[in-house]
C-alpha cells in the first residue's frame, strides 16, 4: 500500500459568503460541492477544486462562526496550491496584490519558485511552481482565471510540530512516507534521515510519486505556543488512497499498529479514516472515489445543496438553517 499524495485539505471560515466570492471569483476555483459538515449539519462544507473536483485538487471549508485562529505549533501552517511556470506566479502576484492581500515576493523555497500570501481571513497559502509534476487538472471553462494560470491542485502542505521524533515515526513507520530532505531559509540540504535533524529545519516527507502534490513538509518549531483552531486556520489534511481495497488495508494497518482511529467512515463522495499524529494534528486517509458526480451532473456541480442519502430526510430543516451564499 502506498499513499499517492494530498487528497484534500479542510480549513475554517467564519465569513462563508466572502469565502465563496474569494475562492471562486479571485482564485478561480470551481465550487464542486455545496454540502454540509456531516457531523455538524448547521455548517456548510464547501469544496473548491478543478473543473471536475478531481482528487488532489480540493480545498474545502467548514462554515463555523469562530474567532481567528491562534497561530502556533501542533497545527497545519501553510497550504500549497500548485501552478505551472514562473510566468503564472508573476501573473498571480499582480492579481493578488490588486486585492490588497498580504503577499510576499516570489522566492525560491525548497528549490521551487513560491509566492506566499494570505486570504482575507488570514488563511496561509502559497502558490508553488510544480514543474508539471502531478496530475493535470480539469480546466474550469467558466473560471475568471485563464486556463494556463488555473490552480493545478494541492501541495505541499506544511505542518508545525514542537519536536520531530513522534511525528516522524507516524509518517515513516505507520504511513509509509520517506524522509527525503530538509531545508532552511530557502536552501535545500539532503539529509541521510530524520534522526539527525536539527530544530527549526523543515523536513520533507514524500509519498508515492515525485513532486509537491505528494509531499508533506514538517517544520520543527519548539518555541511556539500551541495553536488554537479558529477562522483562518486548518482543521485537517487528507491523503489519497486509490481504491476500497487499499482503504480497508489502511484501516487494518492502523488497528494492527494500535493507532487510535475513527474506523471506516462513509462520506458518500469518498471513504475516510481519521487519526491524529503525536503532535495532535488531525489526519485523514480518503479514497479517490466515487467522486462528486455520484449525485450531481458534472455540468451542475455545486449549484445546489447536496446531501448524502442518510441526511436527505432532514433536507428541509438543514437548508432552512443555512445562510445563502449565492
Amino acid at each position: 500500500m502506498e499513499l499517492t499524495g494530498i487528497h484534500h485539505l479542510t480549513a475554517v471560515t467564519a465569513r462563508v459568503r466572502d469565502n465563496h466570492r474569494f475562492y471562486t471569483g479571485v482564485m478561480g476555483m470551481r465550487l464542486v460541492k455545496r454540502s454540509v459538515n456531516q457531523d455538524d449539519v448547521s455548517a456548510y462544507h464547501l469544496f473548491y477544486a478543478d473543473g471536475l473536483g478531481s482528487p488532489g485538487t480540493d480545498l474545502t471549508f467548514f462554515d463555523w462562526e469562530m474567532p481567528r485562529e491562534r497561530r502556533g505549533t501542533r497545527s497545519i501552517v501553510r497550504t500549497g496550491l500548485r501552478v505551472r511556470g514562473v510566468a503564472s506566479l508573476e501573473w498571480w502576484a499582480q492579481r493578488l496584490e490588486a486585492q490588497d492581500l498580504d503577499v510576499t515576493g516570489i522566492r525560491e523555497l525548497d528549490g521551487r519558485a513560491t509566492l506566499e500570501f494570505q486570504d482575507p481571513e488570514g488563511q496561509r497559502l502559497a502558490l508553488v511552481e510544480d514543474g508539471g509534476q502531478g496530475d493535470d487538472p480539469v480546466v474550469w471553462d467558466e473560471s475568471p482565471v485563464p486556463a494556463e494560470h488555473q490552480i493545478r491542485g494541492l501541495g505541499p502542505v506544511v505542518l508545525s510540530v514542537p519536536e520531530l521524533r513522534g511525528t516522524d515515526e507516524t509518517l515513516s513507520r505507520v504511513m509509509g512516507m520517506e524522509h527525503v530532505r530538509s531545508y532552511r531559509d530557502g536552501s535545500s540540504t539532503r539529509l541521510p534521515g530524520a534522526a539527525g535533524a536539527s530544530e527549526n529545519d523543515v523536513h520533507v516527507y514524500q509519498m508515492g510519486g515525485e513532486g509537491p502534490h505528494a509531499e508533506l513538509h514538517v517544520a520543527v518549531e519548539p518555541d511556539l505556543p500551541v495553536a488554537r483552531l479558529g477562522a483562518g486556520g486548518v482543521h485537517h489534511v487528507a491523503f489519497r488512497t486509490p481504491n476500497q481495497e487499499e482503504y480497508k488495508g489502511w484501516a487494518q494497518r492502523l488497528n494492527e499498529l494500535r493507532v487510535p482511529n475513527s474506523g471506516e467512515v462513509d462520506r458518500y463522495y469518498f471513504r475516510s479514516l481519521y487519526f491524529r499524529e503525536p503532535g495532535g494534528i488531525l489526519f485523514e486517509i480518503a479514497t479517490d472515489g466515487p467522486g462528486f458526480a455520484v449525485d450531481e451532473d458534472p455540468e451542475n456541480l455545486g449549484e445546489s445543496v447536496a446531501l448524502p442519502p442518510f441526511l436527505e430526510s432532514r433536507r428541509e430543516q438543514i437548508e432552512a438553517d443555512l445562510e445563502p451564499i449565492g
